[in-house]
Formats: C-alpha cells, structure tokens, sequence
C-alpha cells in the first residue's frame, strides 16, 4: 500500500522532477482538469474534487510517513487539487486555464491567511487543505480577472 500512496502523493512520480516539482505537479493537474473540460459536468467536477482531496488526503499521510518529513517535496497531488479548485465551475478556455495556473502558483507560494494555517493540520490533511485554501484565492482572482478582461481571458 506504501507504494500506491506514494505512486499517488506524487501523481505517477511526477514530484520527483528535478526542480519546481509544484510547478509540474500544477501542469499535471492541467491534465486531469481535461475529462472535466469535456465532460461540462458540475456533478462530475465536484465529485473529482471531492476525490482528489479524500485520495490526496491519505495518500499524504502515508507519504509523510515515507519521506520523513511534513508535506514533502515530491508530494503534488495537493497541486492537482489545487489547479481543479482554481478552476471549478468556471467555463474557462485554455488562456483562462493559464492563468488560473499562474495565480495558482502565485497563491500557492505565498499561502495568504488562512492557508498558511491549514498547512498544520495533522498528515495528510494538511497537505491538501492549504493548497485547497490557495486556490480558492485563485479561483476568485481568476474569476475578477476575467470580469476585468473578458476578451483576452476566457
């Protein structure tokens, strides 16, 4: 089981990646935002939310175990989760995915309040939660953005 938690936490060894394992583990979650993109589903979009974070969730816990440390490195399911809340159940394109990637990323790093709180939460938890916080701001910042911008973000 070890294994798979692992093979998970770090979304098919992705968080292994030499350098900015959270960028690529973002870009990976590009990849899973597709079937959601094709689907046009809100049912389907939330049910792979709530999936991601129940999965991401023990999956980082054993990972933790593994690695030896707090939200290590090579776990990046909690960007997957945090590039499909970024863009949840708004009707983006691929500019609007883009920049749903880098505010992401942007929130991801700094982690406003309280998403640097919820990163202490107990395993793997915690791992998700502050990433899920972070792209709640992104979600809404791309939101306003495209408000602002409606013909170059779509």
């Amino acid at each position: 089981m070890t294994r798979l938690a692992v093979f998970v936490a770090t979304v098919a060894y992705c968080g292994y990646f030499p350098f900015a394992p959270g960028t690529i583990g973002s870009a990976a979650g590009l990849l899973f935002y597709l079937p959601v993109w094709w689907a046009q589903s809100r049912a389907f979009e939330a049910g792979l939310i709530v999936a991601v974070f129940i999965l991401g969730s023990w999956a980082g816990t054993v990972a933790e175990r593994y690695f030896g440390g707090i939200d290590p490195g090579p776990v990046v399911i909690d960007e997957v989760l945090g590039m499909l809340v970024t863009l949840a159940f708004i009707p983006v394109g691929w500019t609007g995915a883009l920049a749903g990637f880098f505010l992401f990323r942007i929130f991801d790093i700094i982690k406003p309040f309280p998403a640097n709180r919820l990163e202490r939460l107990h395993g793997g938890v915690g791992v998700m939660a502050d990433d899920a916080m972070a792209a709640v701001y992104a979600n809404i910042s791309l939101r306003l953005l495209i408000w602002l911008l409606p013909s170059w973000i779509h």
